[in-house]
């Protein structure tokens, strides 16, 4: 069983990386032994289940994960990098920090932590915060409401039992999209659609503009509310990478937690734009309405963590 999380990803350019590197995701792409993007969230969590069944534990890996996720458009090649030991770190971090010691002993021996935590603190000092740069962003049981700012209601893609939301097979590309073959696509897969997925993809340049749009709304109309400090977070964040670089919000493991006709209505992106609108427009209700719709929902979604 997949974790209930959601993943918010930037793909880069090649040309974005170094020569060396440039050379190292080249081979990875050809290469017949990567994981696949259909088996890519598995490989994922049977990595991270090992690490921490072991004996001692591991709250990270000893050595940064050599694996990506990848898609290519017009024959460019887009990389994002898992960074399972640097995204392991920044986990363990925030579990640390929110949790009391006598219970954090419980979790992990109290010398792996801080051994753990002089790791991290060695790699921080040597790279400065330029390292501390994530590709992916992770959520449990919920999409957080500014991740959809990025998106539009077009770029919607949903996959259902290995077929499209138009009842359709799924396309072969290993990107898990209900898109047209001219869609950005995982080089050298196919066949390889999982069989529930739901995600949008759009370039950064329409990215940053959606984001700094509803910043700017959300500012002008509603004030300095939680909202717009998470949306300036996800604004600073996109403009951290190569400005023609792509990026993905796809649902994981939370299309698990939904059943075939909560995906087809889940319109949260749309919802939120005209609720973007109606605040521009001076549509308060719809505004109001429209913005319930998308917190209700993920709400309720969010409630089963802790159901019995």
């Amino acid at each position: 069983m997949l974790p209930y999380a959601a993943y918010l990803r930037v793909y880069e350019p090649l040309s974005a990386f170094s020569e060396q590197e440039r050379k190292i995701w080249t081979a990875y792409a050809a290469s017949r032994d990567r994981p696949r993007r259909a088996t890519a969230l598995q490989a994922e969590h049977g990595e991270s289940v090992r690490r921490l069944l072991s004996i001692p534990p591991l709250p990270a890996p000893a050595q940064e994960s050599p694996n990506a996720y990848l898609r290519r458009v017009d024959d460019v090649l887009y990389v994002c990098p898992w960074q399972s030991r640097l995204r392991s770190w920044l986990a363990f971090s925030r579990l640390r920090g929110t949790t009391p010691l006598k219970v954090m002993d419980r979790f992990l021996p109290k010398a792996i932590v801080e051994q753990t935590a002089d790791d991290f603190d060695r790699y921080k000092q040597r790279g400065g915060s330029a390292a501390l740069r994530t590709y992916i962003h992770t959520t449990t049981w919920h999409v957080p409401t500014a991740w959809f700012v990025p998106f539009d209601a077009a770029e919607r893609w949903l996959v259902l039992d290995g077929k499209g939301a138009d009842g359709k097979p799924g396309p072969a590309g290993g990107n898990g999209a209900d898109q047209p073959p001219t869609g950005p696509q995982e080089p050298g897969s196919t066949t390889t659609a999982p069989m529930r997925n739901l995600l949008y993809v759009t370039s950064m340049g329409q990215a940053r503009k959606r984001a700094a749009r509803a910043l700017s709304v959300i500012r002008r109309y509603a004030g300095e509310v939680a909202t717009a400090a998470e949306v300036e977070q996800v604004a600073r964040w996109l403009e951290e990478f190569h400005p023609h670089s792509l990026v993905e919000l796809d649902y994981g493991g939370l299309v698990h937690l939904m059943d075939d006709e909560t995906l087809r209505s889940d319109q949260s992106v749309a919802e939120l734009a005209a609720a973007l609108t109606g605040l521009e427009t001076g549509q308060q209700e719809l505004a109001f309405a429209m913005y319930q719709r998308v917190i209700l929902r993920w709400k309720s979604i969010q409630l089963l963590e802790s159901a019995n």
